[in-house]
């Protein structure tokens, strides 16, 4: 058993103390597993106390935010907000496609959309915020338009492979104030001009941000979306003629998302990045369980300050490519108390500093995770310019990514008693199966207080096995910080509507799973005491 409030039995009375009182205070009603009498006697008095500090603490915020959250997802969904005709070439969608001027932007201020139709057509922009809204999963929000469309210049080949648009835009939207943050949606759909003529259809995509208090701050992986976009025919930052980790290469948010490009064919996302694919399955989750959450991009998170108005940063999916600056940020405001749970996998991998107004971001280098140089120079994804340009990723997740990089496997526990596995039933050795891929963490930290809760073998192509490691560690004010070391963990939580189930290396996940939303409650739940 652990020291101080890390004794097993200790953290899980708090943590249930807190998350029972926090959904009261709520008026929520999220199932709640009790856990063992004996347990629950030796630690009474010590629940008590605690519970009567949360609910003085507790107080201020829920006025403030006013269940936010909660209330807007008791307004009526959409039945029709995916896509349904798209006609990709390539890696654009020539009929109708579009960006936006920002990647995140806040109530009060504007936002442009630029659109490209060929041939020229008049298109009306529908906006939807993405959340769960009854199982529908998305709100209507407006309808912008019709436009007089026209097709707009692919940008010339930069420095840096650089692929920039500079279109006129479309329409300035200013965001109302009542719109929560959350990711939103915007529909491209061209308007036939004539009868028996097909309309096509594409996404923009962007945040509306707060500066709130809130007791979850969900960060969109959007710079790793960039890194991998291959419009507007093969101009990633993996495409480089030099090879797919070559250095100084640049890409722009300015220009179109491409269909999704990765593991899959996903065509019917085209322009949402990878939002669908990773983000999107744990907001529906987090919002039909009314957790107090708001929204931002990698760029929010330059600054400590915007972290720690929030109880706890959540890193989910794929979230590959930092701005150093946002890697110190996030160590500062662990430093000070915020909890940070790592809902991801090859997290904090590629130093990417932004530039231009934080619109064009760079592939400088690799963080300093990976230290066998031997195993770097083996890696033929690597070029032979590689350098180190960041600190270690794994203290500020509890592990690192690890070669080989790609591959999959069962999720297994190994730490039954620990306190995330209340009311999960799992036993030394129980698996969930498939839900490790297809990049993951392995190679725990050398932290104070760090512990293993899972682990196992994780098969690429069948041939070149790895280790992954899932691992908590105590942060310095009673925090947590948790890594579930897998990009996979969100199709663990929820299937919604326009999500389609990953799969790589003859490996995939099988949706939701009851111990995986057990597992993330009982996180969540420890991070509200």
């Amino acid at each position: 058993m652990r020291h101080g409030c890390w004794a097993a039995g200790e953290r899980c009375i708090h943590a249930a103390a807190a998350l029972q009182i926090a959904l009261v205070s709520q008026g929520q009603s999220h199932t709640f597993v009790a856990m063992s009498s004996s347990r629950r006697d030796f630690l009474k008095a010590s629940a008590v106390a605690l519970a009567a500090g949360r609910v003085a603490q507790a107080e201020p915020r829920r006025q403030l935010n006013e269940d936010w959250i909660k209330r807007e997802n008791e307004r009526e969904g959409a039945s029709d907000w995916q896509l349904t005709r798209v006609r990709p070439e390539g890696y654009n969608n020539p009929n109708i496609e579009g960006y936006c001027s920002r990647q995140s932007v806040k109530a009060g201020e504007s936002i442009d959309v630029a659109v490209s139709t060929a041939p020229a057509a008049q298109f009306t922009i529908e906006i939807f915020r993405m959340g769960y809204y009854g199982g529908r999963g998305a709100r209507s929000m407006k309808t912008l338009g019709p436009f007089k469309g026209k097709q707009q210049p692919k940008p010339p080949v930069g420095e840096k492979r650089l692929r920039r648009c500079r279109w006129d835009p479309a329409v300035s939207l200013t965001i109302p104030h009542d719109w929560p943050s959350g990711v939103y949606l915007g529909r491209l759909t061209t308007l036939p001009d004539k009868a028996n003529t097909p309309y096509w259809q594409s996404y923009v995509i962007f945040i509306v941000r707060d500066d709130r208090p809130a007791d979850f701050l969900f960060q969109c992986s959007d710079n790793t979306w960039q890194a991998y976009n291959r419009w507007p025919d093969n101009f990633s930052l993996y495409t480089d003629p030099r090879g797919s980790h070559a250095l100084d290469v640049a890409v722009s948010f300015d220009r179109p998302y491409a269909k999704y490009s990765q593991i899959f064919e996903r065509p019917l996302s085209t322009g949402s990045g990878e939002f669908l694919l990773w983000e999107y399955p744990l907001a529906y989750w987090m919002e039909k369980h009314g957790y107090d959450v708001t929204y931002c991009s990698n760029s929010d998170c330059l600054d400590a300050g915007q972290i720690t108005r929030c109880n706890t940063f959540i890193s989910v999916g794929h979230d590959e490519y930092w701005d150093v600056l946002q890697y110190h940020a996030v160590k500062k405001a662990i430093g000070a108390g915020t909890n940070a749970m790592w809902l991801c996998g090859n997290s904090v991998f590629a130093v990417s500093p932004f530039s231009e107004a934080r619109r064009v971001i760079t592939r400088d280098g690799i963080y300093s995770g990976l230290t066998d140089d031997e195993i770097i120079e083996s890696i033929d994804v690597f070029t032979k310019d590689w350098r180190r340009r960041g600190p270690d990723e794994s203290d500020i997740i509890g592990a690192r990514s690890i070669v080989p990089f790609n591959g999959g496997g069962d999720w297994t526990c190994t730490k039954p008693g620990h306190w995330i596995f209340e009311g999960t039933g799992m036993k030394k050795g129980d698996a969930i199966p498939g839900l490790v891929g297809w990049e993951h963490h392995g190679a725990p930290a050398d932290k104070s207080g760090l512990e293993v809760v899972a682990e196992g073998t994780v098969w690429r192509g069948g041939t070149t096995p790895a280790h992954w490691t899932a691992t908590l560690f105590p942060g310095p004010k009673k925090n947590i910080v948790f890594n579930a070391a897998t990009i996979w963990w969100p199709q663990g939580l929820a299937s919604p509507p326009g999500h389609i189930l990953p799969w790589s290396h003859y490996s995939r996940p099988h949706g939701p799973d009851r111990r995986v939303q057990q597992i993330t409650q009982n996180l969540f739940g420890a991070t509200l005491q």
